[in-house]
């Protein structure tokens, strides 16, 4: 099965900064398994009122849950029993390329059973803007060792990586700087440089970032 594996380099961070909490991804993952296998009312008690993105599915990828921060995050309704992978629209690597949504990171998880870490999305809403989010699907497993569903939260990232590329231009014009002899330009440029650093810094300052691919076992 050839699906998404499009990995991304960041810089280690595991907590979600929300409006009124902090949240570790991983914990509220391992709820929101714990909330299904519980079933319906668990559900709704536990994860409908998170401001994290979570929805789960069955084993073959259909929706069954997903709580109200998803109709925000997808810029529609997500139709139970009708969607199937993920609650977006429409998906894309990081890089552009369209991603099928039987391809995607939950599709991954519930194809070959294991949780999916490390990798970044694009989702697109029906009114065409796009939100740069790490998936963190995660199989849910019965006591007989069954996949019998997953569980998913999306976890908008996109603040996170323009204050990154803002960074590498602050970067870039340090670097200039220093590599030409007029005054005046070098002044420019460490303006500019210092411009791009502060806006950098706001937009970092509590913005969530993906988990860092896990390392490969030796």
């Amino acid at each position: 099965m050839r699906g998404f594996s499009g990995k991304s380099e960041v810089p280690d961070a595991q907590t979600l900064i929300a409006p009124a909490c902090r949240l570790d991804p991983e914990e509220v993952a391992g709820t929101a398994v714990a909330a299904a296998q519980g079933g319906p009312d668990a559900l709704s008690a536990q994860l409908e009122a998170l401001p994290v993105p979570i929805y789960v599915t069955d084993a073959n990828g259909w929706v069954t849950f997903f709580n109200r921060a998803c109709v925000d995050f997808a810029g529609r309704m997500p139709v139970a029993g009708q969607d199937r992978w993920c609650v977006t629209w429409r998906l894309y690597t990081e890089s552009g390329a369209f991603l099928p949504h039987d391809q995607c990171p939950m599709a991954v998880a519930l194809k070959e059973k294991r949780p999916v870490r490390g990798l970044v999305a694009v989702a697109e809403r029906p009114d065409g803007t796009r939100v740069l989010f790490a998936p963190y699907p995660t199989p849910i497993v019965d006591a007989a060792g069954a996949v019998t569903g997953a569980v998913n939260l999306m976890i908008d990232v996109t603040d996170a990586r323009q204050g990154d590329s803002l960074a590498a231009q602050a970067r870039r014009c340090r670097r200039l700087a220093q590599s030409v002899g007029d005054k005046r330009t070098i002044d420019t440029l460490l303006t500019m440089a210092a411009e791009y650093e502060d806006k950098a810094r706001g937009l970092n300052d509590g913005a969530p970032r993906p988990a860092p691919s896990p390392r490969p076992e030796r």
